[in-house]
């Protein structure tokens, strides 16, 4: 089970790596006006959100595994009834509806069609950071 742990963690690590900087790639494409540098930057975007979105499969992936493993057997019965793997599991499948958000908006940034500011994209680049302070807050303290 251990082994299922460290690839989860080693896949949460590498999902939010591109959950923080795809944001910040859209602020700096908000700003672009020539034709190579908005090529740049959908390129730029579409790798990361590749990488990005194999991180979160690879997250999901083990964390169900770990999970489900024989090993966790026991604390799967003691956890499933706390309220703070509820609540965790459910900022998971509101960071996964972020990233097809994200998806959305890398689609609009390919096509000329975003109508945001960098401002905006900036505060969107936080929502990420928040989500992890709750998470890591709820699966080391389990204040519920």
């Amino acid at each position: 089970m251990l082994w299922l742990k460290a690839f989860h963690v080693i896949f949460v690590v590498a999902w939010f790596a591109g959950l923080f900087y795809l944001p910040r790639l859209f602020v700096y494409h908000v700003d672009t006006r020539d034709a190579a540098g908005h090529e740049r930057f959908v390129i730029m975007e579409r790798k990361l959100y590749g990488i990005s979105l194999i991180a979160m499969i690879g997250t999901w992936l083990f964390g169900i595994a770990t999970l489900l493993s024989a090993e966790a057997a026991y604390a799967r019965t003691v956890f499933w009834g706390m309220g703070w793997l509820h609540a965790k599991l459910a900022l998971v499948v509101l960071l996964s509806g972020y990233q097809g958000w994200l998806k959305v908006n890398l689609r609009k940034f390919a096509n000329g069609q975003n109508t945001r500011s960098a401002r905006f994209w900036r505060f969107m680049n936080e929502v990420p950071a928040l989500i992890l302070i709750a998470v890591v807050i709820l699966v080391i303290v389990k204040p519920f």
